[in-house]
């Protein structure tokens, strides 16, 4: 009888690392493969950088409280937030789909609105894809390109110790976002009569359905010649992250908890949900920020940078990642993040 292994028992990065240990490098233009943001191609002096995301209905979107305008651009923002955090710039994507007979042509096209507006937003061409039956609902999977120099590459095993640890915008909300429309849509279920009371909610709700990737940031730290030694996009959580440039750069970092930006709404929605607003922004995911490393002599100029927040160093511990509470104990950090299978 054949050995059967759950994916459960391995997770989605135990599955990545299998994957990858059965694909070698072999080609001289392939300079980084599986493992990091993006896939980076040597295209004769530019760096081709390129990442997909795959987006299945039930599990990563419910039509039921996400507009398919909102889907659409959060399909290309996600695609474009990995590019971001190789320190690259996105120039083109291409799409596919699944689609079920249930969707019309009319809802087809306001799906795709919302991928033009991001590509208009983002300054990236559409350049092909693939559309296929369904029979699981919707399926869509984005691929993304950029370009970016090899001497300004951000990867997730360069940083060093005593590096700068830092990160953009606020933690969390997109994981309240997602609560708030989870329990309206409980409500919903139980009486289709009843109206949504998301009032007071709109910051948090329209970071889940609709997340901007940060290349303004990119673009700032070009202008002011910073060149990360590390990066990644918060999408699984700002520990899971953290844990990753840790355990790849094989060193250790230490975050401070009254160092974590996390929005005025984001604490009242996580009060109002008897949630924690710190394990939100620790662990929630969805908020496609950017967690990045400096060296200290950059830090003249990433103090003054506009939505950047100086949050902890690296250490010397390997793989070690600690959050500093207010009280002054360390925290060792886990990392459960969301849990792929």
């Amino acid at each position: 009888m054949e050995q059967r292994t759950e994916l459960s028992t391995i997770g989605e990065f135990g599955l990545i690392n299998r994957i990858a240990a059965k694909f070698p490098i072999t080609q001289p233009e392939t300079m980084k493969g599986i493992g990091d943001d993006a896939a980076v191609i040597d295209a004769k002096g530019k760096k081709v950088v390129v990442s997909t995301d795959l987006l299945i209905e039930g599990v990563h979107f419910d039509l039921i409280y996400t507009p398919l305008l909102h889907l659409g651009y959060k399909a290309v923002a996600v695609n474009v937030s990995d590019i971001a955090a190789m320190n690259a710039i996105p120039k083109q994507i291409t799409v596919s789909l699944g689609l079920s007979n249930r969707f019309s042509v009319e809802a087809i096209e306001e799906l795709y609105e919302g991928m033009r507006l991001a590509c208009e937003a983002y300054q990236i061409d559409l350049i092909g894809g693939d559309t296929s039956s369904s029979r699981s609902g919707l399926v869509i999977s984005v691929t993304a390109l950029g370009l970016g120099e090899e001497a300004t590459l951000a990867y997730r095993n360069k940083a060093q110790a005593n590096d700068i640890i830092c990160v953009t915008g606020d933690l969390g909300a997109a994981y309240l976002g997602l609560q708030a429309l989870e329990r309206e849509k409980q409500v919903f279920l139980a009486n289709p009569a009843m109206q949504p009371e998301l009032q007071d909610k709109d910051y948090v709700v329209g970071r889940q359905l609709k997340p901007e990737a940060r290349m303004d940031i990119i673009h700032e730290l070009n202008a002011l010649s910073i060149v990360p030694t590390a990066m990644i996009d918060v999408s699984d959580g700002l520990a899971s992250e953290l844990l990753h440039i840790c355990q790849q750069s094989n060193i250790g970092g230490v975050i401070f908890e009254d160092k974590i930006p996390i929005d005025d709404q984001t604490y009242l929605t996580a009060t109002e949900m008897n949630l924690s607003p710190m394990t939100a922004a620790l662990n929630g995911g969805e908020d496609y920020e950017l967690l990045f490393t400096v060296q200290q002599s950059d830090y003249e100029k990433i103090k003054n940078m506009t939505d950047v927040s100086i949050i902890g160093y690296m250490t010397h511990d390997v793989e070690l990642a600690h959050l500093m509470m207010k009280s002054g104990s360390l925290v060792k950090l886990t990392a459960p993040g969301y849990v792929h299978f």
